[in-house]
């Protein structure tokens, strides 16, 4: 009633979605002119690569959106449980420590290249995830009647919800120790020798979804986080004030009750890795 008669908090969601709307076209419009005054020099962010893969402005603006707000409570989050994790599983810790490490060469930057290296803080964040996923469940609404794989019927305009927590913890899909902190999962003797993390279908991991969905921020969340991790534990040790089992809170976006509140300490050595 609220929506159709445009008042109450319906009239502010309204007035809130278009002052972003608005916000993002303002963005969108400046790129287009500076394309267009000078599109030579012009960079190839993504914004860039969006306009000129032709996309309607409206697609655009929705993916940005995306990129801008889907990303900062769902990153946030996942690097929180993260370093609950690590400051219970300290082996686990100390063996990220050691891969920030590049022996000799102590004047190497922490870059894109850089980080991409790191096949096992990438295997730490995707555990963390599995155990704790930043969007504990998510819904998709048909658009047509279909059947899924095990033959339930889904009519048009069915609600259709996927639980990646509980997925997660499956013992069917993850092994007995399913609900234990293993990045070593991630890893078998062909990745290994490739050096890169193994395949595992995203309908089992959906926690950045799957298919013609696929979180579109996907490689750009990776790199946020593992830049922040490894920037701390490079330097720092971090310590739960509390020995207290931690409350998971499945919102919209997933958190920790309360926060996690910890000590900060130096970490012993001198710093491996520079900042650039």
């Amino acid at each position: 009633m609220k929506r159709i008669l445009n008042v109450g908090s319906e009239k502010s969601l309204k007035e809130a979605v278009k002052l972003v709307h608005e916000s993002v076209v303002k963005i969108i419009k400046a790129k287009k002119d500076k394309i267009a005054f000078n599109e030579r020099n012009c960079g190839m962010d993504l914004l860039d690569r969006l306009l000129k893969a032709g996309h309607e402005e409206i697609v655009v603006r929705d993916m940005v959106i995306s990129m801008i707000m889907a990303g900062r409570d769902t990153t946030s989050a996942a690097m929180t449980w993260l370093f609950w994790l690590l400051s219970k599983h300290r082996e686990q810790e100390a063996s990220l420590v050691k891969e920030f490490s590049f022996g000799e060469n102590e004047n190497k930057c922490l870059d894109y290249e850089c980080l991409k290296e790191m096949k096992l803080l990438k295997a730490c964040l995707c555990e963390s995830m599995r155990l704790y996923p930043p969007v504990a469940w998510d819904s998709k609404h048909a658009g047509g009647a279909d059947v899924l794989p095990d033959g339930t019927h889904v009519g048009k305009g069915d609600r259709v919800t996927y639980f990646p927590y509980g997925m997660g913890r499956m013992e069917a899909l993850w092994g007995k120790d399913c609900c234990e902190f293993k990045p070593e999962r991630w890893f078998d003797e062909e990745s290994v020798k490739k050096g890169v993390l193994k395949c595992v279908n995203p309908y089992k991991f959906p926690v950045f979804q799957a298919g013609p969905r696929v979180c579109i921020g996907r490689e750009m969340a990776f790199i946020q986080m593992e830049y922040v991790v490894a920037s701390i534990l490079n330097r720092f040790v971090i310590s739960p004030v509390s020995d207290d089992y931690p409350r998971f809170v499945p919102l919209l976006t997933a958190h920790m009750a309360g926060g996690f509140k910890v000590r900060v300490h130096y970490r012993n050595g001198t710093q491996r890795i520079k900042l650039e």
